[in-house]
């Protein structure tokens, strides 16, 4: 259902080299950069997730509400992407652990991006 999502950025230099470290576990690379937007993807597919200056001119700013979900293909993954993404400078959102109220193998972190987006980790396959 979804083509690409885009999240806002002030700073693509330092959002480049956050979203390497924190992508880097599910096996996404940075597939296009340049001044104004980088785009990131698996190696050889479609880039999915571009974080961009606006196209507006204006600042860009985190939604309240707003989140974005990336999938991973197990509960090892979602570990080491919460740890990269706060060791990258990102803020813990929730540690790595099973939501029961999603259900029983709905296992997720969040965190937020230096910038402020709010991104899950979520795996959805038992232990």
């Amino acid at each position: 259902m979804i083509s690409y999502v885009t999240l806002g950025s002030n700073d693509r230099v330092k959002a480049k080299a956050f979203f390497d470290a924190a992508l880097a576990p599910l096996g996404l690379i940075a597939s296009y950069a340049d001044d104004e937007m980088v785009g990131y993807g698996p190696r050889g597919g479609e880039t999915q997730l571009w974080v961009v200056q606006p196209f507006d001119g204006l600042d860009a700013a985190a939604g309240n509400g707003n989140m974005l979900a990336l999938a991973a293909s197990t509960r090892a993954q979602v570990d080491e992407v919460h740890a990269a993404a706060l060791a990258a400078g990102g803020r813990d959102e929730g540690r790595p652990g099973v939501r029961e109220q999603y259900g029983p193998n709905f296992y997720a972190a969040y965190f937020r991006s230096p910038e402020g987006h709010k991104l899950a980790i979520v795996c959805r396959t038992p232990a």
